[in-house]
């Protein structure tokens, strides 16, 4: 068995393992106390997810002949909270709120994300107007009462709620974020007279500014609660069965893991806790490898996701919208979905993945996705049922995957049908060859794919040709060369472990809380006092729930110019005097404003908005980690591979990434491994670094367009 050193291990007394659930594979990664690295992709189980997981830990298990007391962690990283928006199956939610203030949610921000379409629709709010209540009391901007609660009318409410078979409870009012005495008030008496309730308070979920984000961020909490608090208890329940009882980890869309018990009490922060693992091990990885600058590319069975990190650093935003059929960056599609104001990994979605669904609509246009067929029945070279071709039947036509079976022979499927489904269903209905059919598809879902890039990259002033393409998860290493040539882009990194990287990137992952708070000031020596005993209370608060003096602490502020209506997020030095520290601030701040916006006011005042205190423990490291890479079938066979009207038909020889060497490679041909496969074009060479990333570069010194 061939095996590449890396160094991206953690030593531990016993073992870890990760898990990420995606839509149509469960990847599993297990790290032992010497190193060694296993992977897993098993097919998800829509009906019940954790049955992957558990399955897939009892192979482990018996492969390694340990018993369930060797995993001192789990780390999991999951879409049930996702997945609860996006199908309208979360909790049947109430929404208390300030008198006058109940159509919030109705009413939303004046933004669509199709500007010129008539018959937009908003997505319904995620609770009915039926079940938003009321409540007669009203606080100021500076969060003094000008209207007390009445206690007789909360008790009344509480007994009708309680009448009304409602499982979540969110409570929203007025300038709560400043003074929270009326939302606590409320939530001591439900939580007494609703005991099987989910209780969401906005002053607990999302102490900062503009009532509709917040609103919407703490129903949406509410709403997903009592499913996320269900499948982690049943998941936790089932690993002490088999006598795993080490700690049970939730990757948060920050970047940072969590216990189950905070993430049960705050579900909104594991919404986008899938796609944020891989970035994480990207950034990991990318730094130590000796590239800072990264656009990572994760695409799956379902859907195609891209990140950027800056000087090793994972680009953030506190602007994130789910729902409206797929999960969107704001930057990417304002308006779609429902509101999330919380940190987040700025990752731009798609709905492009290998099982999106092809089809040749009315007007003879062929069209790929969003719609997918998942794990079940999948594409239809998997003979599971499905009978409409997919971008994964396309790959298997245009001879990129193994004709026989992925997964290192594990998943077995039939090349056959996918020729026959894209002669029958997408050929004929063109007018062209199957090839140049599969072709056109894979060229679609890469435009498709270069939306998600552009979202974090060309909109945020950076540009992609000063990035390198890292690319992962189970279809990234078919799609990077092409998109990168789309893209301009002159180097692709494939990481060992590529198909089932976002679950390696869990092990890597920084265990982290953070806390927030309201500031509307002046940036200014008046109010530095203020500012920095405020850091102090709620660093004080992230390092009483750490417990733990060691914790990497890291103040930020949002900030805007005096008159602006938005923010831009910047660190804080902490440890310098008064003038010191505001210079930086104004420094940071300008730099950012500048790369965004391609201008500063230098003479423009600055003011906070929001300050936020991130405490984060890293996992113990050493420097090396050894993964098992057994040869696939395919490997050192010669196959047809179509590149285009252009290249036409090439015998492509299959390798495995050990074949490489530090030397470049000319293509064409097709590294071939357990958990994906990479696609290296006759324009393209690539050879292996020393981490045993796969480095990809184009022959000629300009990419086309």
């Amino acid at each position: 068995m061939d095996t590449a050193a890396t160094s991206l291990s953690v030593e531990i007394g016993g073992y870890r393992v990760a898990a990420d659930i995606g839509g149509t594979f469960t990847d599993i990664a297990c790290l032992s106390p010497t190193g060694q690295l296993v992977t897993r992709k098993v097919p998800s189980t829509p009906d019940d997810y954790a049955r992957a997981i558990i399955g897939a830990l009892d192979s482990l298990g018996a492969d390694l002949g340990i018993t369930g007391d060797s995993f001192d962690e789990v780390l999991h990283a999951s879409t049930v909270a996702t997945n609860a928006i996006l199908e309208g199956k979360g909790a049947r939610t109430a929404l208390i709120t300030t008198r006058g203030f109940r159509d919030v949610l109705e009413l939303r921000r004046i933004r669509v994300p199709r500007l010129y379409e008539p018959l937009y629709e908003k997505p319904a709010p995620l609770v009915p107007r039926r079940l938003r209540f009321e409540l007669t009391e009203r606080l100021d901007a500076t969060g003094s009462v000008l209207t007390p609660l009445d206690l007789a009318e909360i008790e009344a409410l509480a007994e009708q709620i309680a009448g009304l078979d409602i499982e979540a409870v969110a409570i929203c009012f007025l300038h709560a974020h400043i003074n929270p005495q009326h939302e606590q008030a409320v939530a001591d008496i439900l939580r007494k007279r609703l005991q099987n309730c989910f209780i969401s308070v906005s002053h607990e979920v999302l102490p900062e500014i503009r009532e509709y984000e917040r609103t919407s961020t703490t129903v949406a909490n509410a709403y997903i609660g009592p499913a996320v608090a269900t499948y982690l208890r049943s998941l936790a329940e089932r690993l002490k069965e088999r006598e795993i009882t080490g700690r049970l980890l939730m990757m948060q869309s920050s970047g940072g893991t969590l216990d189950i018990e905070s993430v049960i009490a705050k579900p909104a922060t594991v919404v986008e806790s899938g796609p944020a693992a891989g970035v994480v091990g990207a950034a990991h990885l990318g730094a130590r490898a000796g590239y800072p600058d990264i656009i990572t590319f994760d695409m799956g069975g379902t859907t195609a996701k891209a990140a950027l990190i800056e000087k090793g650093q994972v680009l953030s935003t506190d602007e994130y919208e789910v729902g409206g059929g797929i999960s969107l960056s704001s930057r990417l599609v304002k308006g779609g979905g429902y509101a999330l104001k919380l940190p987040v990994i700025d990752v731009s979605e798609v709905g492009a993945g290998g099982g999106s669904i092809v089809r040749v609509d009315a007007a003879g246009a062929l069209k790929v996705g969003p719609h997918s067929a998942g794990a079940v029945p999948g594409p239809v070279c998997y003979d599971a049922g499905g009978t409409e071709p997919t971008v994964t039947d396309a790959n298997v036509v245009l001879g990129y995957l193994n004709p026989d079976a992925l997964a290192g022979g594990a998943v077995p499927i039939n090349s056959a049908a996918s020729r026959a489904v894209f002669e029958r269903q997408v050929a004929d209905a063109l007018g062209c060859g199957m090839h140049d059919a599969a072709f056109g598809v894979h060229r679609l879902a890469n435009i498709a794919m270069m939306r998600a890039v552009k979202a974090v990259s060309t909109y945020r002033g950076r540009d992609p040709r000063d990035f390198t393409l890292f690319a992962f998860g189970g279809n990234g290493g078919i799609h990077a060369v092409a998109l990168a040539r789309e893209l301009q882009m002159k180097r692709i990194v494939v990481p060992p472990a590529a198909g089932v990287f976002s679950a390696v990137g869990l092990l890597f992952a920084n265990f982290e809380v953070s806390r927030s708070a309201a500031f509307l000031k002046r940036a200014g020596l008046d109010t530095f006092s203020a500012m920095i005993s405020t850091f102090e209370k709620l660093q004080k608060d992230v390092v009483a729930e750490l417990a733990d003096a060691g914790a990497k602490l890291t103040w930020k502020a949002d900030l805007r110019y005096a008159g602006q209506a938005f923010e831009l997020p910047v660190e804080v030095p902490h440890g310098l005097d008064a003038e010191a520290t505001l210079k930086v601030i104004r420094e940071r701040f300008e730099e950012e404003h500048v790369r965004t916006y391609g201008h500063a006011l230098t003479d423009v005042p600055i003011s906070f908005v929001t300050l936020r205190v991130v405490g984060a423990i890293a996992p113990p490291q050493t420097g090396s980690l050894a993964l098992d890479a057994a040869p696939t079938p395919g490997t050192g066979s010669v196959r047809p591979v179509y590149f285009g009207s252009e290249q036409g038909l090439f015998d492509t020889p299959v390798v495995a990434r050990a074949d490489l060497q530090d030397t470049p490679r000319p293509g064409p041909f097709i590294i071939e491994e357990y958990e994906g496969t990479t696609v290296v074009p006759p324009d393209a060479s690539a050879w292996r670094d020393r981490y045993d990333n796969i480095v990809i570069e184009f022959l000629t010194s300009e990419v086309a367009a």
